[in-house]
């Protein structure tokens, strides 16, 4: 047997090598795949805090009805009202139709959806809380007066004096007044009439 040339042998060695790798003489190594990134976390955005379903009450009251203003307020608290003080806090003189003004608006412009006034007999407040239009107000002394007030008339404010209602009777008198309905019925036109009155003077500037 004749021995092979060089390029026979390289000829041999070249299908071997065919034939043990599969035909690749020069094989590429396989690509390397990245880990797969973790999944980022989702932020979550918190829900926007409820609105209050509180009924706001505005409540004020003159230096003479301090103390009672602190009574009712605290029970107004404890039934579950939101409560906005317009003063006064202390028993230094103020004028009272100022603080009847201050209840009046906020009831007229409704962020409040009552209003509380107090001074030593509550008519003072009673007739200033009434200039503001929008406004009905009512001096109430007792159960009747409340009921009526709000049954009849529709009030929105109501007046109390310190001077003639004790702590118990002023809670019994607020109480029965926020929880009356209004009638409505033949009430609903006689209140209407109150009303076409005040906006006749505010059209005509009198």
């Amino acid at each position: 047997m004749q021995p092979l040339s060089d390029e026979q042998l390289h000829n041999l060695v070249e299908r071997v090598v065919k034939q043990t790798l599969g035909g690749m003489l020069n094989p590429v190594a396989a690509p390397v795949q990245a880990a797969p990134e973790a999944p980022k976390p989702v932020m979550q955005t918190p829900p926007p805090p409820a609105a209050s379903n509180k009924k706001v009450i505005a409540i004020g009251t003159d230096h003479g009805g301090v103390d009672l203003k602190a009574a009712l307020k605290a029970d107004l608290i404890e039934q579950g009202y939101e409560v906005i003080d317009c003063g006064t806090n202390t028993k230094d003189a103020v004028d009272y139709p100022d603080i009847a003004l201050a209840v009046a608006q906020l009831v007229a412009s409704g962020k409040a959806w009552r209003g509380v006034v107090i001074d030593g007999a509550g008519i003072g407040s009673c007739m200033s809380a009434n200039k503001v239009p929008g406004v009905r107000a009512a001096m109430c002394y007792d159960i009747s007066t409340a009921l009526n007030s709000r049954e009849h008339n529709d009030a929105n404010v109501i007046t109390l004096g310190a001077g003639l209602v004790g702590v118990a009777l002023a809670k019994a008198i607020l109480k029965t007044w926020l929880a009356t309905e209004f009638g409505g019925g033949r009430h609903a036109a006689r209140v209407d009439k109150i009303i076409a009155i005040e906006k006749s003077y505010l059209k005509e500037g009198k």
